[in-house]
């Protein structure tokens, strides 16, 4: 995601992340612009709606053995997205 032009992180308000200088680092160092979501927004954040769900959807009737399997499956998961 990094590496991508004009790459947007969007997460909670938790103050660690909404803090000035956390901001300001994210697009200073990274180039990454903070979308924050509204707080007590009745709607899904579009990570909840869209990343969420389509995970969701890939584990849908998915067993897995092994927690090594997972680990890697959630990674090529992430990569993707």
């Amino acid at each position: 995601l990094v590496n991508k032009k004009n790459s947007i992180l969007l997460h909670d308000n938790v103050r660690p992340h909404v803090a000035s200088t956390t901001v300001e680092k994210f697009h200073q160092l990274l180039g990454i612009e903070v979308l924050l979501h509204t707080p007590y927004s009745p709607d899904l954040s579009s990570t909840d709606f869209h990343f969420f769900g389509s995970l969701d959807n890939f584990f849908t009737q998915k067993r897995f053995r092994k927690h090594e399997v997972i680990e890697n499956v959630l990674q090529q998961v992430v990569v993707f997205f």
